[in-house]
């Protein structure tokens, strides 16, 4: 609910103040008074795109302040969240104009886009007016208007959900039917490749072991006399042989020795066990040096075979075994393409009925709906002194998409065998503007939270269809709040809440000032409205009589 306004330097108006309340909130004045900057200046604070300059002549900015009261469950909170912005229970839009043109805007103090603005302004404002371009008369929304009055949200969401199925598995099938075509033209070389690799089996780390063994064998005959050299003089008749038989002396003699050769003995023990390990050692790797001529050329030939499928396939010698792993699982997928595109295209069909199905129930309900709200329209119409009006809801096939398969259109014919159009090229001026609020008292079940603002709806009608349009924009009031800018008594009478827009001249500037009106200054200006300028008795009487008193 819109709490209050404040606007500074903003054309005629060099500063205003304005609180709102609940209920009908009606603002009068004569023409020109400047009720409609009071809009334009709403509009600015909201994002809307309007006049270019609206800064007030000598002014070096214009702003303009709105404050909102939001509910618990207010969709402005989700707007908020969206674009990261704290939640509170007061909203406040801030917007500044400099002279130059440049436009700033804040949310509860945040720096936000006009986008932002204008995505709030959705959910906290509606105008209505004869041009109600943004609301009821734009088709784009008439689809979701009856679906909000018909209560299919649930039938909604359902063909929704089954949309997104649909678009995911048509989604699916057209990636795999690319992916089909892309291993089609690669089947020559991925049977080739996947050859190749099945008859060379490479083995993680065979690369490096090959060249390690490799290189071993291209310098076994350099080093093998030597080591065999080493190993004769470390076995028997060598290095190891006399260390035995030094100990055996040593022992024969050590108890004649009084213990002095307890050490050496232990020594000569030790230097055995490392004796026989180190000729161990170098017997191995004699047995390693060992080895057919044959072999060198096997260990080159499939070394080199290695190394050069690493090389025409851009990859490690050690990741050829996956890389192979990934052609034959390609292969696969091309093997069995026809059974999985099979199954893709028996999941597509499936999902295409269940949207079908839903989309059908949905139409149903939406036919039931427009026939609802066709009645309950033309039942608000006949009190508005158009009885002879004909409101319809025209549902016409569309290409499917997550809104189902209607296009939904409020037509009117204003005479009975007149020729029915869109609501917005068919009705004149004030023909338009009783249809619009007949349209929204019906719908207004639909709103949460909004402010409803009727610019001059009541333009072009008098006496008892007066009478009815304020009625009705009472009743439209009575559960939330609405603001309308009227030149209608029968109108005014009916507000909860009443402002007098002014005009005044100080020097040789025109400026735009709004005074509450409460008990007598209510009547006079309802009286006024009904007789001009001069105030009778009789317009009093006529005042007191439209308000009830």
């Amino acid at each position: 609910m819109l709490r209050a306004l404040e606007i500074r330097d903003m054309l005629i108006i060099d500063r205003l103040e304005l609180s709102f309340q609940p209920g009908l909130n009606v603002l009068t004045g004569e023409t020109g008074a400047g009720k409609s900057i009071m809009l334009d200046s709403l509009g600015f604070v909201l994002g809307w795109r309007g006049r270019a300059e609206l800064v007030r002549k000598g002014a070096k900015q214009g702003e303009v302040i709105a404050e909102f009261d939001l509910a618990s469950d207010h969709p402005a909170r989700d707007v908020l969240r969206e674009a990261g912005l704290p939640e509170e229970d007061v909203l406040i839009l801030r917007r500044v104009n400099s002279a130059e043109g440049r436009k700033t805007a804040w949310v509860n103090d945040r720096r936000v886009s006009g986008e932002v603005l204008r995505r709030l302004s959705d959910v906290l404002v509606e105008l209505h007016g004869q041009q109600d371009d943004r609301g009821l008369l734009d088709p784009k929304q008439h689809r979701d208007l009856l679906d909000e009055y018909g209560k299919l949200g649930a039938l909604r969401d359902a063909v929704r959900v089954a949309w997104r199925s649909v678009s995911d598995r048509r989604k699916a099938r057209d990636v795999a039917a690319a992916r089909q075509s892309e291993l089609r033209a690669e089947e020559d070389f991925l049977r080739h490749s996947v050859g190749e690799f099945d008859a060379l089996d490479p083995q993680p780390g065979e690369e490096a072991e090959l060249d390690t063994r490799r290189r071993l064998m291209q310098g076994a005959e350099r080093i093998r006399d030597d080591i065999a050299r080493a190993a004769e003089a470390l076995g028997g008749q060598g290095a190891e042989g006399a260390a035995g038989d030094a100990l055996r002396w040593l022992e024969g003699v050590a108890d004649k020795a009084d213990g002095q050769l307890e050490e050496p003995m232990a020594a000569l023990g030790r230097a055995l066990v490392e004796l026989d390990e180190a000729g161990q050692g170098v017997a191995r790797c004699l047995e390693t040096l060992t080895f057919n001529p044959l072999e060198l050329e096997e260990a080159e030939e499939r070394l080199f075979a290695i190394r050069a499928l690493a090389r025409k396939h851009d990859v490690m010698p050690d990741d050829l075994g996956g890389f192979a792993d990934g052609l034959r699982a390609q292969l696969a997928t091309l093997e069995r393409g026809d059974e999985d595109m099979q199954a893709l295209d028996d999941a597509l069909n499936m999902a295409e009925q269940e949207f079908s199905q839903a989309a059908d129930k949905l139409n149903a309900a939406r036919l039931r709906a427009a026939q609802d709200l066709d009645r309950a329209v033309m039942t608000e119409l006949a009190p508005l002194k158009m009885e002879r009006a004909v409101f319809s809801t025209e549902l016409r096939g569309a290409a499917p998409g997550p809104s189902g398969c209607d296009e939904v259109t409020f037509r009117v014919a204003t005479n009975p065998g007149a020729p029915a159009g869109p609501l917005g090229k068919i009705a004149s001026g004030g023909e338009l503007s009783r249809f619009l609020l007949a349209l929204k008292v019906c719908l207004t079940g639909t709103d949460a939270g909004v402010t409803m603002i009727f610019d001059e709806i009541d333009r072009g009608v008098g006496g008892a269809t007066a009478d009815a349009v304020g009625r009705r924009l009472a009743q439209l009031a009575a559960g939330g709040q609405v603001l309308v800018v009227t030149h209608s008594p029968q109108v005014a009478a009916r507000g909860a809440h009443h402002w007098r827009v002014e005009k005044r001249v100080e020097g040789d500037e025109t400026l735009s000032t709004v005074r509450p009106m409460q008990g007598t200054d209510r009547v006079d200006e309802i009286a006024r409205m009904l007789s001009g300028e001069r105030i009778t008795p009789e317009a009093r009487a006529a005042a007191h009589a439209l308000m009830g008193e």
